[in-house]
């Protein structure tokens, strides 16, 4: 019994061994090389580069009380249309207490006057009626009576404005009534009713009642990084994609960039504005553009047509010089090829424009194909 046991022991281990010798050998024997292949193609190719920024309206206001008060009542909500001087929001005056003691000793001062100025002008016109004053001095009197009672409705118009911020003489240009300044679409009001604001002076900008633009003016607001921003001209069109509106796309025209750069996550970068083009159906009030949307903006760089182009993957560089490898015999097992010098053009990163070298019923050499065991790419 023993004596089958070791008998198949030693078996077995010759069959590891073989096998393995066997497993050894075929991993020592060389793979064939194979490479994939590609023919020249003629067409158009782009170098283009894509900038990230925002979706603004070229002007954007500010609309701020011309008086201190508390906010009483608002007229509009974000969103909705506004014309130029249509009332956005109604302000209760809150009085400075120094200035309303002014206007009212003011009124009661010019009271005084034109009680005295009364009294002497029926004098003067009764002494007038006698012969005894002259018609120079009659006019004189009445001429002050007309002063004294032109400062009476002054000294009460002033009053009115101190404790109502209007007066009954000029209640249609209120400054109480907060209009806007410009035509468009009322983007926030950042005040309920109940806030206290305060109007723009020497030192305070003033309480922002509601920012309001026009939103048929659009602009592209992006930067662009410092070793792009001199292939760009202004005038060069954009295709400008917003990331909350997949599927739609605006054309955009450049009009700005910056003289002077900004330093961002340590690269030198350059503002551009550029104009957008709004399509019927496309943005505008009450459609799909919204001021702060994220954009992305498409600019193409370079441009040529009509060339013969090979993936750039063909392409062997070798410091100043490039090369490719050109199919030359296909008859026997290995296939040959041939290395040689050509002269490259524009780049889009995939594609690669051969301006000599390679012509379009070549096959040229492309990356190796990795194969495993059972030769399977």
């Amino acid at each position: 019994m023993k004596k089958y046991f070791k008998l198949a022991m030693a078996v077995v281990v010759a069959l590891i061994f073989i096998g393995t010798f066997v497993f050894l050998w075929q991993k020592s024997q060389p793979k064939e090389i194979v490479y994939s292949e590609f023919t020249p193609e003629v067409k158009d190719i782009q170098k283009t580069t894509i900038i990230t920024g925002t979706i603004e309206p070229r002007n954007e206001v500010s609309v701020k009380p011309q008086i201190s008060g508390i906010i009483a009542e608002l007229m509009k909500e974000p969103g909705q249309t506004v014309q130029a001087g249509e009332v956005i929001a109604r302000v209760k005056v809150i009085p400075d207490m120094g200035q309303l003691s002014n206007a009212e000793s003011r009124v009661r001062l010019s009271e005084i006057n034109l009680k005295q100025v009364e009294t002497d002008f029926k004098r003067t016109e009764t002494l007038h009626e006698q012969r005894v004053v002259s018609d120079e001095e009659y006019e004189k009197a009445r001429q002050q009576l007309r002063q004294a009672r032109e400062e009476k409705a002054a000294a009460d118009d002033a009053l009115q404005v101190v404790r109502d911020g209007v007066s009954k003489s000029n209640a249609s240009a209120s400054s109480t009534l907060i209009r806007s300044t410009i035509s468009g679409v009322i983007l926030d009001i950042p005040v309920k009713v109940g806030n206290s604001v305060i109007n723009s002076n020497t030192f305070n900008d003033g309480t922002t009642i509601a920012t309001v633009a026009n939103m048929q003016d659009l602009i592209f607001r992006g930067n662009i990084d410092e070793t792009e921003v001199g292939q760009l001209v202004i005038g060069i069109p954009m295709t400008i994609t917003i990331g909350a509106l997949q599927n739609e796309t605006f054309d955009a025209r450049l009009e700005y960039i910056s003289p002077k750069a900004i330093q961002s996550n340590g690269a030198n970068q350059f503002e551009i504005k550029a104009a957008v083009t709004l399509t019927s159906g496309k943005g505008g009030q009450g459609g799909m553009l919204r001021s702060g949307y994220s954009a992305n903006a498409e600019i193409i760089l370079a441009e040529a047509k009509q060339v013969v182009t090979v993936p750039e993957s063909t392409i062997e560089f070798s410091g100043d010089s490039t090369f490719v490898y050109v199919l030359t015999d296909s008859t026997g097992k290995d296939k040959t090829y041939t290395r040689r010098p050509v002269v490259t053009g524009l780049s889009d990163g995939v594609s690669i424009e051969i301006k000599k070298g390679a012509a379009t019923n070549e096959k040229l050499r492309g990356p190796q194909i990795i194969t495993d065991d059972n030769n399977n790419e």
